[in-house]
Order: C-alpha cells, then sequence, then structure tokens
C-alpha cells in the first residue's frame, strides 16, 4: 500500500481552525451564548461554527483541558455548571491566591508596570462609563487587571492556578458578579485601591484589600445563585 503523505499546509489549516473555533466557543462559554450544562452536540456545533468534525473534536478537547467542558461517563460532554459549591470553592481559593498575589506584587512589580496598572484601571473606567455603569466586563490576558497582579507575584504556584487550567472558569465567575449594576464602580474603585497600595509598596494591605475585593464578589455571586434556585 503507497504511503500517504499529509500536506504540511492541510495540517496548518485544521490547526488554525481548530484554534478560532476553540477562542469562539470559549467566548460563547464565557458570554453564557452556550449555557452552562448544555449538552455538546458535535453535528450542532459544527453547524453553528462552520467546521469539520476533525478541528471541532481538537477544540472540544482543549475545552476539556481547562474544565470549560466535562465528559461524562454514559452521559457525553456538556458545557460545566457552576453550582453554588464549585463557585464557593473556587472563591475562596481565589481570595488566599489572589490575596497573596498582591502582596507579593508590591514587593516585586517595576514601576513601570505599577504606572502601566493604573493606565489599563483608566482603560476600564472608559469602558464602565461606556455601558453607562452598568458593567464591568475584563477580557482575558494582559488587559484583566488580576491577570496582571497574578503575574506580577512571580510565584510560579499562584500563576498556574490562576492564569492556568482554571482561569477561565474564575472568568466565568468573575462574570456573574460583574453583571451586576452597582458592582461595577465598586470593583472598579476597589481595583484602584488595591493598585494604590500596591504602588506605595504596602504588601499588607494590598492583601487585605484584595481578600476584600474578592469577598464581596463572592457574596453577590452567591446571592444570585441563591435567588436562582429558590
Amino acid at each position: 500500500m503507497p504511503e500517504i503523505l499529509l500536506n504540511p499546509a492541510d495540517s496548518l489549516e485544521s490547526t488554525t481552525l481548530a484554534r478560532r473555533t476553540f477562542d469562539s466557543i470559549k467566548a460563547d462559554i464565557i458570554k453564557g451564548e452556550l449555557a452552562q450544562g448544555t449538552k455538546i452536540v458535535e453535528s450542532d456545533l459544527a453547524l453553528k461554527y462552520g467546521i469539520s468534525r476533525g478541528p471541532l473534536r481538537e477544540a472540544i478537547h482543549r475545552l476539556e483541558q481547562i474544565k470549560l467542558i466535562v465528559r461524562i461517563p454514559h452521559a457525553g460532554s456538556r458545557v460545566v455548571t457552576l453550582d453554588l459549591k464549585m463557585m464557593e470553592d473556587i472563591y475562596v481559593a481565589r481570595e488566599a491566591l489572589e490575596g497573596m498575589a498582591a502582596r507579593l506584587a508590591a514587593r516585586l512589580m517595576p514601576d513601570t508596570e505599577i504606572r502601566a496598572l493604573s493606565a489599563l484601571l483608566d482603560q476600564h473606567e472608559a469602558a464602565i462609563g461606556e455601558t453607562e455603569g452598568k458593567a464591568y466586563f475584563q477580557s482575558e490576558g494582559d488587559i484583566d487587571f488580576h491577570y496582571r497582579i497574578a503575574r506580577a507575584s512571580q510565584n510560579q504556584w499562584i500563576l498556574d492556578n490562576l492564569n492556568g487550567e482554571l482561569y477561565q472558569l474564575i472568568r466565568m465567575c468573575r462574570r456573574q458578579s460583574g453583571q451586576v449594576p452597582a458592582r461595577a464602580q465598586t470593583a472598579l474603585d476597589q481595583h484602584r485601591q488595591v493598585a494604590t497600595a500596591i504602588a506605595r509598596r504596602d504588601a499588607e494591605l494590598a492583601e487585605l484589600l484584595m481578600r476584600r475585593h474578592i469577598s464581596g464578589a463572592w457574596e453577590i455571586v452567591r446571592k444570585i445563585l441563591e435567588e436562582q434556585n429558590d
């Protein structure tokens, strides 16, 4: 039987399609456009995202790796459901890890990055203004305040947990509190307080303020979930 040679261009195109589909499905899950608990039906998703089964399966596998899709024995794959216990666990871990990240950032963050952090919050304020103060959503990566604080900690264990495979679950949690109108300006103000403590190299205060910020967000999310379950 003659050897079948794969065209490198075809392989690259498939990888690119898988990446784009991964990004699209990820964004739709974070935004709630693919609702929590939704059953993953490959034929439906292939039609929705205009992609063949091969790249789609690769995208789904990657989404499973970052916990946004879960495979349930004898029931197939579904979009993750953030129930009360899971979210409480995430917020408790976040409070500890992000508090320590803020403490370390106050010691280690270069002055140039601190100035950039302040400028980032100015951008966030403008974005909140565009929603008339009704929402505070942060895209992922360097334009995410919490991501930058974690990175500034220079602690690999903190980075692996906060900015690693659980990062997208954390973003799903944060989006819930970000949709509460009264929360937007409060969250921004608290971000500025943390940034000011870091700029003053007050590690203890930076940790305290970050912990309060996250525990306050959890109280909001907890009430939302409890009302939904009533």
